[in-house]
């Protein structure tokens, strides 16, 4: 989705002085079968302006085949735009001297409320039915604090309001418009920890049948 420059500049207004970096606009079709929202784009995603690239987006494929779905069927999006980053310094043997690095880090709060004009400008216009949280950062975003992933995956709130900006944008409010939300694991789970494999398959497979009420 191409974003509207007004919103871009609203945005980084609302972003000023963080440490963020780039535009990894969501993208997808204007009727998907549900909207993925993850938690802010990495360096792979800036780079390649693709949502979910490389290793992570890989297993995501991996969990949409599974429901019989691909790239082009769902929205994929995140609450944060811009890659959140850290500034470090690190030795370096292969350079034998301190170097400066910026990984990738989980985005602050402040940073979710700023980047909130975008996901709501997203959902407005996309009119998602079924909503697909994956990791825990997109589950506060849209139902508050008090989540946890490790609980709480695989599990579905059929027509639930979603947290928006509020009118003095400093704030979320509850919404008008209910959703199907479903919570996942990010697909980057896996990655620290294999065990979870088996567990994101069976969630995966556990939301098919919503899935299939919305196409009847």
């Amino acid at each position: 989705m191409k974003y509207p420059e007004w919103l871009i500049k609203k945005v980084q207004k609302r972003a000023h002085g963080m440490k963020l970096e780039g535009l990894n606009e969501g993208a997808g079709p204007q009727d998907p079968a549900l909207m993925i929202v993850g938690e802010a784009p990495g360096r792979d995603e800036i780079v390649s302006h693709v949502p979910f690239h490389g290793s992570s987006g890989k297993e995501l494929m991996k969990s949409l085949a599974l429901i019989g779905l691909t790239r082009d069927d769902v929205y994929i999006t995140s609450v944060v735009r811009s890659r959140p980053y850290a500034t470090k310094t690190v030795f370096s043997k292969k350079e034998n001297k301190d170097v400066i690095k910026h990984p990738n880090r989980k985005p602050t709060k402040k940073e979710v409320l700023a980047h909130a004009p975008f996901f709501d400008y997203e959902v407005a216009h996309v009119q998602p039915k079924i909503i697909v949280t994956v990791g825990g950062t997109a589950i506060e975003r849209l139902l508050g604090p008090g989540h946890s992933i490790s609980r709480e995956h695989g599990q579905v709130i059929k027509q639930t309001p979603i947290l928006q900006l509020n009118v003095a944008e400093d704030g979320y409010e509850w919404s008008k418009e209910k959703y199907t939300l479903i919570m996942e694991y990010h697909p980057a789970a896996v990655f620290y920890n294999r065990k979870l494999t088996e567990t994101i398959k069976e969630d995966w497979l556990a939301l098919k049948p919503y899935l299939d009420i919305e196409k009847d």
